[in-house]
């Protein structure tokens, strides 16, 4: 007997499996609103150079400014220099500024702020920019704080994939969660800008775990009739979180607050985990009979299927068991040992990367679309909805590698297109923006089934591929 028959007797997709879906919602919603976080914690404001006696009104800009200000060369007030000395005349512009002994005669100098800067408050009382002066020559520091985080991440995943087929889904889950609020909290309390990278660089590791995990928890306990519609659903979640990072950026728009709105929720995360059931798949990789044999007679009562425990007997699952156990753990190198493997992982790897930087350059960049930040964000989560349903239409007729090919290539022309576009076509940039955006949302769903069937975690079905020698054809459908 294979587990898959054992998943038949107690039920493949039931209330147990929706209920399991369920509880797994709040890591899919926390994950799109921790990492594209930056959009509104990194946010950098309008800002001045602080001038002695500069006008309260911000906007107010004067002729005192323009006397203390000099002009950009496309016209606007520079944000990083000042006049040396006030300028009689209000037109004087930044060519060739910054040059010293060699510069034009007559042509005034000008230096960076002395006094730090002034920013403009009217759209985010407070981000990391503005905490820490991260603008003008510290503006590499505020992009720098992504990078730093998104290592985490690829730390995490690798961890985290050991990790769970080694100790268990769920326990490694309450670890996710349990150092994920931990972390959250330190970083909303950092008192430094080293403090803030070294808290969100460990955050990020720590919420890797919930990529890494919970999807292969909710397949694990699915059939393969239903892993389609259960992923696209499980997927929407991800939208959910997107959606809603608008609407709580909206509402607070001071950093660590937001950055304790999107943290705090953990905590009810780590409640639900008394009810989530760990794989019975692993459970039987690990020899744990007595443990497996327990949440499949979960399943089936909940599921509302006659399975007694003579019926699902200890004997069975000891078969299964034996069956399923590996005969050594496998290691990373497994995956480039075998030509097939290495077809598949060096195939995987490209698919992610174009996955990844089309998704995450477009998200994580929402101007130039003549719209603010929130409302660009809002727009952002909405056009993923379709993109969903384009999903599951298109991977159950065409197949998951044609799906995939389609939506990278799509969301390839669509940027191609409007870097096309000239600036005065405003409307047709944030049209060809918002389509890519749908596209890559597309792809990015389809990579997770695609990927999740080859490997469940980062090398749990890693031997099945290699002792059962899944055929090709399999994979790519």
């Amino acid at each position: 007997m294979r587990f898959e028959e054992l998943l038949d007797q107690v039920g493949g997709f039931g209330p147990f499996q929706l209920w399991n879906v369920a509880l797994l919602a709040l890591p899919r919603v926390l994950l799109p609103m921790n990492f594209l976080l930056p959009i509104f914690l990194a946010a950098v404001p309008a800002h001045r150079c602080a001038l002695p006696g500069a006008p309260a009104n911000f906007s107010h800009q004067d002729a005192w400014l323009e006397a203390h200000l000099p002009r950009e060369p496309d016209g606007t007030l520079s944000s990083c220099l000042y006049f040396n000395h006030s300028q009689a005349l209000p037109n004087t512009t930044l060519w060739g500024a910054g040059q010293s002994p060699g510069q034009l005669e007559g042509e005034p100098s000008t230096m960076p702020c002395p006094q730090g800067w002034e920013y403009d408050r009217s759209e985010f009382s407070s981000t990391i920019a503005t905490e820490w002066d991260l603008v003008c020559e510290q503006k590499g520091l505020n992009k720098a704080t992504s990078t730093f985080f998104f290592a985490g991440v690829l730390v995490g995943a690798v961890a985290f994939g050991y990790l769970s087929d080694r100790f268990g889904r769920r326990r490694l889950l309450l670890v996710a969660y349990v150092s994920s609020l931990v972390l959250g909290l330190v970083s909303a309390a950092s008192v430094s800008y080293i403090m803030f990278v070294i808290t969100r660089t460990l955050t990020g590791t720590a919420l890797a775990g919930f990529t890494i995990i919970v999807m292969p928890l909710e397949l694990e306990w699915l059939d393969v009739e239903h892993r389609t519609v259960a992923g696209v659903l499980s997927s929407t979640f991800w939208t959910g979180g997107v959606t809603l990072l608008a609407l709580v950026g909206y509402l607070i728009r001071d950093w660590r607050w937001l950055l304790l709105a999107v943290t705090l929720p953990c905590a009810p995360g780590i409640l639900s985990l008394w009810w989530v059931p760990e794989s019975a798949r692993w459970l039987l990789t690990q020899g744990r009979v007595e443990e497996a044999h327990r949440y499949l007679l979960r399943c089936a009562r909940i599921n509302g299927r006659p399975v007694g425990e003579d019926s699902l007997s200890r004997e069975a699952l000891s078969k299964v068991a034996a069956r399923e156990q590996v005969v050594r753990r496998p290691s990373y190198l497994d995956l480039f040992r075998t030509p097939r493997l290495r077809h598949i992982s060096l195939c995987c790897m490209v698919m992610w990367f174009g996955v990844n930087f089309s998704y995450y350059g477009l998200s994580l960049d929402v101007s130039g679309l003549g719209l603010n930040v929130y409302q660009t964000q809002l727009l952002f989560g909405a056009v993923e909805v379709p993109s969903k349903l384009l999903v599951y239409l298109s991977v159950r007729h065409a197949g998951r590698r044609l799906t995939q090919a389609g939506t990278l290539l799509g969301a390839a022309l669509a940027f191609g297109a409007r870097l096309l576009v000239t600036s005065e076509m405003g409307s047709w940039s944030t049209a060809l923006a918002v389509m890519g955006k749908g596209f890559c949302e597309a792809a990015f769903t389809t990579a997770y089934l695609f990927t999740s069937e080859l490997y469940p975690t980062v090398l749990s079905a890693l031997s099945r591929l290699q002792e059962e020698e899944m055929p090709m054809k399999q994979i790519q459908n």
